[in-house]
């Protein structure tokens, strides 16, 4: 019994020594490799093994370069792993560029997708131009009549601005500001009716693709619409504000003249005190006056006489302007 166990424990080092040697050696990886007549030696496998990269996403793509005639090697695919790059994503992009004549070096495929973008697609849209379409864009023109224009930009990537060149966003907003400007620009709404074409030449003539990561080849109206009439709204509001702007200088002014109403009346009522005031001193001035000599008893009488034929005569004139007027005689 003990000569079978002393037996076996060779042969469980072997198969351990096997199962550790195919686990760090990608074996299948390396036959792979050299089926496909690409060089790669068996510690450089092992090497990756250790730096904690999967050979496959190296090797593959490797191989893939190699059949395709690009020029790479397995340190700088390494690196751009190491990076945080997609791999696969750049060697396809190379064989893209390359099959589509466009001028595209591994260091600036890796630069793009390092950066975020994805660069088979730019490579894509450098051959296949992608169609934007711009949302409904609302413009007035000098006349006040609003037009909703919708525009449709034919873009292709520029490989050389894709890093730190704007996006779609920005095409599409400097887009709607060209044809904002050039509708705002237009006499009436019927001129851009009639002559929808002229949005699209003055917006290409202002460049809008300068320092974005596309090239603008074309920009076409899609659909115009008649919108509000923006010039009579505003006039609406205006005429409206300005009545109401009238209604209260009218009302200050109403409130003046009642305040100045009220203040003649005071005034009126403190001089009605003073006449009642000093009407009330005339007696005793006239006691004083006959008291002191200055005025004789035959002048009082005769100044009362005269007060009351004035009262008299005040009176008659009254009560003939209360009489009806007495109808003429028949004849």
């Amino acid at each position: 019994m003990e000569g079978v166990f002393i037996t076996a424990i060779p042969l469980l080092i072997i198969i351990l020594l096997l199962w550790f040697f195919f686990t760090i050696v990608p074996v299948g990886l390396w036959i792979s490799a050299i089926a496909a007549g690409v060089n790669v030696s068996i510690m450089t496998l092992v090497g990756m093994r250790l730096r904690r990269v999967p050979p496959s996403r190296i090797i593959l793509p490797f191989i893939k370069a190699q059949k395709a005639g690009v020029e790479t090697t397995i340190d700088k695919l390494e690196a751009h792993y190491l990076a945080g790059g997609n791999v696969d994503n750049v060697v396809d992009a190379l064989i893209a560029a390359q099959r589509a004549d466009i001028e595209l070096s591994f260091e600036r495929a890796a630069a793009i997708d390092l950066a975020g973008r994805n660069v088979l697609e730019a490579v894509q849209m450098s051959v296949n131009p992608r169609v934007i379409e711009t949302p409904i864009i609302s413009a007035v023109a000098k006349n006040g009549i609003e037009l909703k224009v919708k525009a449709r930009v034919t873009v292709r990537a520029n490989i050389d601005r894709l890093v730190g060149g704007a996006g779609e966003a920005t095409i599409i907003a400097r887009v709607g500001e060209g044809i904002v400007t050039t509708v705002g620009s237009s006499e009436t709404h019927e001129d851009v009716l009639e002559n929808p074409d002229a949005i699209s030449r003055t917006v290409l003539q202002k460049g809008l693709d300068a320092g974005t990561a596309f090239e603008i080849l074309s920009i076409d109206i899609a659909d115009v619409d008649v919108g509000r009439n923006i010039g009579a709204t505003l006039q609406i509001d205006q005429a409206e504000a300005d009545k109401n702007i009238a209604m209260a200088k009218a009302a200050e002014r109403r409130f003046a003249a009642q305040a100045m109403e009220q203040e003649m009346r005071a005034r009126v009522e403190e001089m009605r005190a003073r006449v009642v005031e000093a009407e009330a001193e005339i007696p005793l001035a006239l006691a004083a006056a006959l008291k002191e000599g200055k005025l004789g008893v035959m002048d009082y009488y005769h100044m009362q006489n005269i007060l009351a034929d004035t009262k008299m005569r005040e009176r008659i004139g009254s009560d003939d302007e209360e009489q009806p007027p007495q109808a003429e005689p028949r004849k």
